[in-house]
């Protein structure tokens, strides 16, 4: 039952902060630390959610070959400016193999 109010904490406090931002008026929208705020953050947190899929095991720190291998090519195929498409299915296709030949 905890489980479920935390939820509903959470769901309360994300519908707050969505109309806290519609309710927010235009003069502070526009203020530039908001504007650099409301870009950077979604980058950080995307960054950080891939860094703990890639180099976490079971809550502690670990490596994993083939999710480093993944990960590295996903870069590679941005840096070459490669669809989105495209970077899945290499970081999808990298980490199949390595684990196939590592076993």
């Amino acid at each position: 039952m905890t489980l479920w109010w935390a939820i509903a904490a959470v769901c309360a406090g994300c519908y707050a902060l969505k109309l806290a931002g519609l309710a927010a008026p235009r003069r502070v929208l526009d203020r530039p630390v908001v504007r650099r705020f409301a870009e950077l953050v979604p980058v950080a947190l995307l960054a950080a959610l891939i860094a703990v899929q890639t180099f976490t095991e079971q809550g502690a720190l670990g490596f994993d070959p083939a999710r480093t291998a993944g990960l590295g090519a996903a870069v590679v195929a941005l840096l070459l400016r490669a669809p989105f498409l495209v970077v899945l299915v290499a970081a999808a296709a990298v980490t199949a193999l390595v684990r196939m030949f590592m076993g």
